[in-house]
């Protein structure tokens, strides 16, 4: 490495947010982009460990420590070669990727990991501020098209992958714009849709065709394969009584549809990233309050016994909009949603560690719990797809279905999962399609 000393002579520093005061009143992102200088410095704490478990600890088996020591040595452009052999969407990944690479670095055993999530972030927004991604399309096309149905980081990845072998792409999407629920379902002060718009229309100059605002409920025909990249979209419901009531949403319908929580009193059920999500927009609607409770126990703050290093432990997590105001509650389980004339007006809860009973005043409570599988009806069951016993695709080891021909990728096949793992399901899915072809 350029530094071997670096890690003990930088400590880490991580990417600033703007002030709350300033960034919760608009849509911006919450970063503020740091210089190349900062990710130098940052990169420099990469140690030359051996082992490097940041590889393992990646879904995508990204070139971590190489790029690491190429930003150190102000090599960005290389670094970015890096980084784009293995990972279709850094711009999207440096931005919401949840990091499991730095819960397996092993400056992480005994120190603060590398902030290698806003490293990669810091390489390729340096390769596109200096006109380093550019279009290149294949220079041989092989006759063969390829359809791919859904547009999320597992579709475009997959597409991404079959037209560098010079395979015709088409990628459909029922949503009015390209990106899946990147687009739809992570709000613009995480992920600017500029950034999706960005990436899409190089590949469209690589000749990947797009066509949104297309429901696909069977099979198109003149293709040699077909990708089924949908997602898992069916949400895990809560069913208990009052749940009828006007007021009470799942957390995608609050997030696309953009329902107003203006002056009301919101709960968020559901402590994960996308609950988190809900927090931050309604505080952006001017909700009167935000409360955010949880079925769980509150995790540990600190990696405990039981989720030793270097696996990705499940610890509390405080993003940027529970810092812009929020009220946390976990071991909270919800028993009824109580209204008036038609309308919420309270919930009635029950906390599993005192074993009492209350009541949380709500107009607007948003259900963030999760997914179950991908939707059924319409094309997968048109098809007559098997699905395994979660109620996803079943595929075998090539990701493809059963029916010969008709590959499957993504949440759509492994159900609810990272973008990380999205993004290798596409690109693995791509290799098996490309070997199917030729």
């Amino acid at each position: 490495m350029g530094n071997p000393k670096g890690f003990l002579n930088v400590k880490r520093e991580s990417c600033k947010y703007r002030p709350v005061s300033e960034r919760a009143k608009d849509y911006s992102h919450v970063y503020v982009e740091r210089s190349d200088e900062l990710s130098r410095e940052q990169a420099s704490r990469c140690m030359d460990c051996g082992t490097p478990f940041c590889n393992w600890g990646c879904p995508l088996g990204n070139y971590i420590p190489e790029w690491n020591d190429l930003v150190y040595a102000d090599q960005f452009d290389r670094a970015a070669d890096l980084l784009n052999a293995t990972n279709n969407l850094p711009e999207i990944t440096g931005r919401v990727c949840p990091a499991p690479c730095e819960y397996a670095c092993v400056l992480g055993i005994n120190d603060d990991p590398v902030t290698i999530r806003e490293n990669e972030l810091a390489i390729i927004e340096n390769a596109f501020k200096n006109g380093l991604i550019e279009p290149n399309p294949p220079k041989k096309r092989t006759g063969k098209k390829v359809a791919i149905i859904g547009s999320g980081p597992a579709g475009l990845s997959c597409a991404a992958e079959l037209n560098r072998k010079g395979h015709q792409v088409t990628v459909y999407e029922r949503d009015e714009k390209i990106g899946g629920l990147m687009r739809y379902g992570i709000p613009e002060f995480k992920l600017e849709k500029h950034i999706i718009d960005r990436r899409i229309k190089i590949w469209e100059k690589e000749g990947i065709k797009f066509i949104a605002g297309k429901n696909i409920d069977k099979l198109p025909k003149g293709f040699d394969a077909v990708c089924l990249t949908g997602g898992s979209r069916v949400p895990r419901d809560l069913k208990i009584p009052g749940r009828e009531l006007e007021g009470v949403h799942f957390a995608m319908e609050y997030l696309t549809k953009l329902i107003s929580a203006k002056n009301k009193k919101v709960v968020v059920i559901g402590g994960g990233d996308t609950g988190a999500d809900c927090v931050g927009t309604a505080n952006r609607q001017g909700a009167k309050c935000v409360i955010q409770i949880e079925v769980l126990p509150k995790p540990p703050e600190q990696r405990p016994e039981n989720q030793p290093w270097p696996k990705y432990p499940m610890l509390l997590k405080t993003t940027s909009s529970h810092d812009e105001g929020c009220e946390r509650h976990w071991s909270i389980s919800t028993k009824q949603f109580i209204g008036k004339n038609g309308s919420l007006n309270k919930l009635l809860c029950f906390n599993e560690e005192t074993k009492k009973e209350f009541e949380i005043e709500a107009d607007l409570t948003i259900l963030a719990i999760g997914f179950l599988h991908p939707e059924h009806n319409g094309l997968l069951d048109n098809i007559g797809l098997e699905y395994d016993q979660r109620g996803n695709v079943k595929t075998d080891t090539s990701y493809m279905t059963s029916k010969k021909g008709v590959f499957c990728a993504g949440d759509m096949r492994r159900g609810q999962s990272l973008i990380v793992w999205a993004i290798y399901e596409g690109r693995q899915a791509a290799v098996a399609i490309d070997k199917y072809l030729m």
